[in-house]
């Protein structure tokens, strides 16, 4: 086991590789979804919401979620095996860090903060207030962005999230086949090479998840294929449509459309998102303005809400509302349990490298 295998080891003592992480999506990514995962030898994110009183119930139901797991998971006490995002914009840090103090989750995934800077005074605190057992994880999107945050930030893990993930991001990134070496390449000329670094964003099964490693990864994370997850908190039509779309390259698009939907957009500048392209996109590509563009959305959510309050956000087929999903989707194509995704796709990455053995240099 080299160094950083070792590393992890140590930070997350229930892991197998290679190193399944499921997303931190808002507000899909529920305590049970992230239990599961790590369960299965992954680690797990639940989603810190928009307020600590989200964060305190997800928090709370997790530990006592985990009081339940037979057979027990291998973690230091007084920690919890799973990891909390963040969304730097939408939190207040002096109502958080209470929280992270008393329940200690194993990471902290820190995202779309509106000036780098935030992301130390972010890791400092929680690093403090953990006595360092909470690892600091930041998500990036460029090479430039990666080094800056390597610099002033001293994280334990960068996320690298390519072109192709679902839901937010840069709105000038590229894919992970390049993006992901660049940054390794950059922090390595540094200095910086013994931070983790994880890829993300197109990743929905086997093949992926070990081109993500050749590329030096230490782990891989998945949001879209845990959407088709069982324990996954999302409405049966948006789980409908993640299964059943074929092509994530026509039938996703990023577009900043989807922000602004509801009003002003909260998301920091520089960020959009990727969806599933629907009505509402296909409308306002064809001339609609947005005022009856938002008019008919906010009908058709206030229409599906009354159907799944507990979800903050609904979707059926093609209609008017945002599924965000990257374009992996088009490889998911069933709901399974969280645990057997995390175990079927290991299972497909040893299988390939078994497969290929000296093949690929012959």
């Amino acid at each position: 086991m080299d160094t950083t295998a070792s590393t992890l080891k140590s930070d997350y003592p229930w892991i197998q590789f290679p190193l399944i992480i499921s997303a931190a999506m808002y507000p899909m990514s529920c305590p049970s979804l992230a239990l599961a995962v790590s369960k299965a030898g992954g680690l797990g994110f639940i989603t810190g919401g928009l307020n600590a009183v989200d964060l305190k119930k997800n928090l709370e139901e997790s530990a006592e979620l985990l009081h339940q797991v037979q057979p027990p998971m291998s973690f230091e006490k007084g920690t919890l095996p799973i990891g909390v995002g963040f969304l730097l914009f939408g939190n207040k840090l002096d109502e958080v860090v209470p929280l992270v103090q008393e329940h200690k989750p194993a990471a902290v995934w820190l995202f779309a903060a509106h000036q780098i800077a935030e992301y130390a005074t972010w890791a400092r605190a929680m690093r403090e207030a953990t006595d360092g057992k909470t690892k600091i994880w930041v998500q990036v999107g460029t090479s430039v962005d990666a080094l800056e945050v390597a610099k002033i930030c001293e994280p334990d893990a960068l996320v690298v999230q390519g072109a192709d993930a679902g839901g937010h991001g840069l709105q000038r990134s590229a894919g992970l086949m390049s993006l992901f070496p660049e940054v390794s390449d950059s922090l390595k000329a540094d200095g910086l090479g013994h931070i983790q670094l994880f890829a993300a964003g197109g990743i929905a099964e086997g093949r992926g998840a070990l081109a993500a490693l050749a590329l030096g990864a230490n782990g891989v994370v998945m949001g879209t294929r845990f959407l088709a997850a069982e324990e996954a908190l999302i409405p049966p039509g948006y789980q409908d449509a993640v299964v059943r779309v074929k092509s994530g390259a026509t039938a996703t698009v990023r577009a900043g459309l989807f922000d602004n939907l509801r009003g002003p957009n909260i998301w920091p500048k520089g960020y959009d998102g990727r969806g599933i392209v629907n009505e509402t996109y296909v409308d306002a590509e064809a001339g609609m303005h947005l005022d009856e563009n938002s008019r008919l959305y906010a009908e058709a959510l206030d229409g599906r809400l009354q159907q799944y309050p507990e979800s903050g956000q609904s979707a059926t087929g093609t209609g008017r509302l945002t599924m965000w999903a990257g374009s992996g989707v088009g490889l998911v194509d069933r709901v399974m349990p969280a645990a057997e995704i995390v175990e079927h796709t290991r299972r497909e990455v040893k299988e390939i490298v078994g497969r290929l053995g000296s093949k690929c240099l012959e």
